[in-house]
């Protein structure tokens, strides 16, 4: 007796007939390399496409391969990075591109299972490349697929809470099918970028109003739950810009920073957003800079940059030095004198990049 083929489920028909004719034509979409399709999930966590699109093509031109990524400076993959934020995600992506190269002779695991092995690597990731590179039938679960089945089905659990996971995940495991499991992952997270939107969803021309429990109950608008964040906290920065003889005085940022491995100025923090120059005058002379009282040190206006759970409100400061700073003070703050050019290609803070775009561009 032959064995039938299980029939698609609604919800995987749907998408299937709706995806062809309205997915965006995006370069990830056309390889099976899972080192491409890895590198584009990693740069779109927390990131638009628009954004992610520019750096994902910088990328993949810079280490076509991962051989190339894993051989590259972590210093270097973090200037490419510049911009995009959540800086971790950077680090480890090179690292994990080492450890495919060492430990997996530079070829990714083919399986869902083996994919979370990799350092970075977690069930979304592992579900992507699983199903994308190697058509494995294992269902993907990001914001717009939590979005689109909270709605569809009527899932009232706080998308927030770890714990609801396991029920989300076996809804979107329930309608994959086995035999298109790629195109329904791409349908549904596609479904849920362009068609099921956070805000205005467009419900008059889904083709499945009639079976969206949201739709028919008026609640739409109420799904997904999903539980606050805690309130973002304001700092004050005062950063101070060091010159001396042409050069600028730099960090880098330690281990178990937000910003490690990346370059910054000395830095005071404050309780309110002014810095008062008794209380400058005092900075200064714990760095033991010699500043040249003939400039006059008013600060920039205030840079703001937000956070995961931060706004920052940054002043920079920039002081012309009569003479260099102490040697104990360069090995304490592991400040470094850097010349325009050399700064330009130090990987920064999209906050300090945009100052020094702005005031130290190399002449």
């Amino acid at each position: 007796m032959t064995k039938q083929t299980p029939q698609p489920s609604f919800l995987a028909s749907a998408l299937l007939a709706w995806y062809p004719r309205h997915h965006r034509d995006l370069p990830w979409r056309h390889t099976r390399d899972p080192y491409a399709i890895w590198l584009s999930e990693v740069i779109l966590q927390q990131t638009r496409v628009a954004q992610g699109l520019p750096y994902y093509n910088t990328f993949l031109a810079a280490y076509p391969t991962v051989q190339a990524m894993a051989a590259a400076p972590e210093a270097e993959v973090l200037r490419y990075w510049q911009g995009l934020g959540y800086y971790s995600r950077a680090r480890n992506m090179h690292q994990t591109a080492r450890q495919v190269v060492e430990e997996y002779g530079g070829h990714f695991p083919s399986a869902y299972v083996g994919l979370l092995q990799l350092r970075g690597i977690g069930p979304y990731t592992a579900a992507a490349i699983a199903s994308f590179a190697f058509d494995e039938a294992v269902a993907v679960l990001d914001g717009n697929v939590y979005r689109v089945l909270a709605r569809l089905f009527g899932l009232h659990s706080d998308i927030a809470a770890p714990s609801s996971r396991k029920e989300f995940q076996a809804v979107a495991d329930q309608h994959i099918p086995a035999t298109a499991p790629a195109d329904f992952n791409q349908a549904i997270m596609e479904f849920g970028a362009i068609q099921c939107t956070p805000a205005k969803p467009d419900c008059l021309f889904c083709p499945m109003q009639a079976s969206c429990w949201a739709f028919q109950h008026g609640q739409v608008a109420l799904l997904p739950v999903k539980s606050k964040g805690k309130k973002a906290r304001t700092r004050h920065f005062h950063y101070f810009v060091l010159r001396y003889g042409g050069l600028v005085y730099l960090r880098e940022r330690g281990e178990k920073d937000i910003w490690q491995g990346l370059y910054d100025f000395a830095l005071a923090e404050t309780d309110a957003p002014e810095l008062p120059p008794a209380e400058l005058a005092r900075h200064l002379e714990a760095l033991g800079a010699s500043l040249d009282t003939r400039q006059a040190a008013e600060p920039t206006a205030a840079y703001r940059h937000v956070l995961s759970h931060q706004k920052l409100e940054v002043r920079f400061h920039d002081l012309l030095l009569t003479e260099a700073l102490p040697t104990a003070t360069l090995r304490d703050l592991g400040l470094r004198a850097y010349s325009p050019a050399e700064i330009e290609a130090l990987p920064k803070p999209q906050l300090i990049a945009n100052y020094v775009e702005q005031n130290l561009k190399p002449r």
